[in-house]
């Protein structure tokens, strides 16, 4: 029986005893050598068993390896084409395959790799949606207008979450500020403290839900995060987001905590380790409150801090330590997103412009 949901997803797309074989050892080298998450690991695998799936017969049999050529693979990416794969997509699917044969032939699985002059398509470049300063500072204080995101004195997380609960339109009788509802308080605390938590950190979603209590120094302002490639990284942050945590934790937390709820920060209603899509619907709710915010995802406060952290003077190599990313390249995109907003501010102000 299947170990892990990737496991489950090699048994139910392929057939073959080879093909399932060699996915499963390739799962095994990104999990032990490579440190990748379950969420990457389903990605790349269930790339390598669109492809493979192709090669096998009604009787389940597949195409061996060792005859897989690059004109089959070539072929597959004229189809991707052809079907209306995005560049991006394709580009995904590539590298997958890319690393698939690669540790086939260094297992000695195959002779020669078939993947080697595959042509990865352009990706449009396109810069990340963020926030605006002061769009952020909205979302992070409610949308009753307030403008002063520089001061240190805001309000204690309970009032930020009445204020977010007014905004979302939620029912009177299950406001977060409602005392005889501990419940729908817990989690307008939580969601506060994550909201400020991802803003002030950068962290992506993934690093977020798997944060413990003790990750979490909200007297140093430092978490701890287990990131890509299993990489560990302390990350600071200020004031108002060690606040909104610290009620989350001594407040909202305990009022959905049960003895199987483990080391979690984050908690959902049933006491689970909160998840990826339920972050998602809280940031989307968070945004989509704000009059003139963009259509935002987790992923999007983290460009977004990034973004503030470049406009106010920050360094490129800060950010990119602060982010986690392993290669400059992936940071340097913040920077072209303020040059473009210096062009805005250049064609509105300059008397020459």
């Amino acid at each position: 029986m299947p170990a892990s949901p990737t496991g489950d997803l090699i048994g139910r797309s392929l057939h073959d005893p080879a093909y399932i074989d060699a996915v499963e050892a390739f799962d095994a080298h990104l999990r032990l050598e490579r440190g990748a998450s379950e969420h990457t690991r389903r990605a790349y695998v269930g790339d390598v068993c669109r492809l493979l799936a192709t090669f096998e017969g009604p009787d389940g049999r597949g195409l061996p390896l060792t005859d897989i050529e690059a004109g089959n693979l070539r072929e597959w990416v004229l189809t991707m084409s052809r079907t209306g794969s995005s560049p991006a997509t394709t580009a995904r699917r590539i590298a997958s395959v890319r690393r698939f044969f690669g540790q086939c032939l260094r297992s000695g699985r195959i002779a020669q790799d078939p993947s080697t002059r595959l042509r990865t398509p352009k990706k449009p470049s396109r810069l990340p949606t963020v926030l605006q300063q002061e769009h952020a500072a909205r979302v992070l204080d409610g949308a009753d207008g307030r403008t002063d995101s520089a001061r240190t004195d805001r309000p204690p997380a309970s009032a930020v979450l009445s204020d977010v609960s007014d905004a979302m339109e939620v029912p009177e009788a299950t406001k977060a500020s409602e005392p005889s509802d501990p419940t729908r308080s817990a989690v307008g605390l939580r969601d506060a403290a994550l909201l400020e938590l991802l803003y002030a950190t950068g962290l992506r979603v993934s690093e977020l839900v798997g944060l413990d209590l003790d990750d979490v120094d909200g007297a140093a302002g430092l978490v701890t995060v287990l990131g890509k490639g299993g990489k560990v990284r302390r990350v600071p942050f200020g004031a108002p987001a060690a606040r909104a945590v610290d009620a989350w934790r001594e407040a909202g937390r305990p009022a959905l905590a049960h003895e199987d709820s483990g080391p979690a920060l984050f908690l959902g209603v049933r006491g689970a380790r909160l998840d990826v899509r339920q972050v998602r619907r809280v940031v989307k709710a968070a945004t989509d409150a704000v009059p003139g915010t963009p259509h935002l995802s987790p992923h999007g406060l983290r460009h977004s801090a990034a973004t503030h952290m470049v406009e106010n003077g920050a360094d490129i190599r800060q950010v990119q330590e602060y982010l986690g990313h392993a290669a400059l390249s992936s940071t340097q995109i913040y920077t072209h997103v303020s040059l473009g907003r210096l062009a805005a501010v250049y064609d509105r102000a300059h008397p020459r412009a």
